[in-house]
């Protein structure tokens, strides 16, 4: 448990920057209930449409070109932020100031920003415990796990009853954040009316099994709507130990949006966004389906030559930062094109 903390700590540091530098917006976060969420506030919304967040910020190669599509709509689940395995809480608290702020600056920025073509919504969740993926304790980690979708079952309800209107929707989550999603399209999507609705979902760094969907499908194709993509990034040769976690799992090549295990040079890589927001870094990595993961040679950046880990996870969506934005576009063109009556 310890080495997967610091390999985390370690990559955070690679695409997030290091934690102390969101110490200084705590103080936007004096926010504070009983410990449950109320999601008619925007304090509980780590982003909304009717506030100026971290999800609205466009890194500066794109700003230029940027046009925000209002008839769409994503509801993004973040991973964990909640890391300190030594806090012996099992679920964040929904006003944690410094961990609001964290989640802010850190996921909401760096991976909700690549879907802010559409509007974007992400809710804040009592969030499980960074610990819960290693605990032995499985009796603790599945109530921390049913208390967080709770949150994000609530929020998505009142989503849809007060801030939808009709628009189809995209579906982004990410770690964590994809367990509670898959949660979710099988709650409210999966052989259900709204499924009609459903754009794509990009249920990224978390194993997708085989068969968990009754209708819903893996997207076979890169205009392919009403479907479901999903990969988890490891280095190029690496046999990750957990492995077998992810054997009979859907995945995706975010470069060429098959499932087939074709080779995607780097070449085909429009641009990754790591560390620094505001730099864009072309032709970042490869990458190949292997053994239901995704390999990806070591990312291209300034001094990547002394990066050492095997574990991509934390640049699951920023390696592939606008492949996905790009690839948003071409499916709600599609969506547009098979639904001429939709918002």
């Amino acid at each position: 448990m310890i080495r997967s903390c610091v390999v985390l700590a370690c990559l955070a540091v690679l695409y997030w920057g290091c934690a102390p530098k969101y110490q200084r917006f705590v103080g936007g976060y004096q926010f504070s209930n009983n410990g449950h969420p109320n999601y008619e506030s925007l304090d509980y919304w780590a982003a909304h449409p009717a506030k100026h967040d971290s999800s609205d910020s466009i890194p500066a190669p794109l700003q230029k070109e940027y046009f925000l599509d209002s008839t769409v709509d994503v509801f993004f689940v973040h991973p964990t932020t909640f890391t300190d395995t030594k806090d012996e809480r099992w679920n964040a608290e929904i006003d944690d100031a410094s961990l609001n702020a964290k989640t802010d600056f850190s996921t909401i920025l760096y991976q909700a920003s690549a879907f802010n073509q559409a509007r974007v919504f992400a809710p804040r969740y009592r969030q499980a415990n960074l610990r819960v993926f290693f605990t032995k304790d499985t009796t603790s980690a599945i109530k921390a796990f049913e208390l967080a979708y709770e949150d994000i079952q609530l929020s998505f309800q009142y989503y849809l009853d007060h801030l939808n209107q009709g628009r189809p929707i995209i579906i982004a989550s990410h770690s964590q954040g994809s367990s509670h999603a898959i949660r979710l399209l099988k709650d409210f999507f999966d052989d259900k009316p709204l499924q009609e609705k459903l754009i794509v979902a990009y249920v990224v760094g978390m194993n997708i099994p085989l068969n968990v969907f009754q209708q819903l499908k893996p997207c076979l194709d890169s205009a392919a709507t009403g479907c479901f993509c999903g990969w988890r990034t490891f280095k190029r040769g690496h046999e990750p130990s957990l492995l077998s976690r992810y054997k009979e799992s859907y995945v995706t090549n975010p470069l060429i949006w098959t499932t087939s295990d074709s080779f995607a040079d780097r070449s085909l890589n429009k641009g990754g966004v790591l560390r620094h927001f505001d730099q864009l870094i072309l032709h970042t990595t490869d990458a190949q389906i292997h053994n239901s993961i995704l390999w990806s040679s070591r990312p291209k950046f300034p001094g990547s030559f002394l990066y050492r880990s095997n574990n991509y996870h934390i640049g699951d969506i920023n390696l592939f930062y606008m492949n996905i934005r790009k690839n948003m576009q071409d499916r709600i063109s599609a969506y547009r094109s098979r639904n001429p009556n939709t918002n």
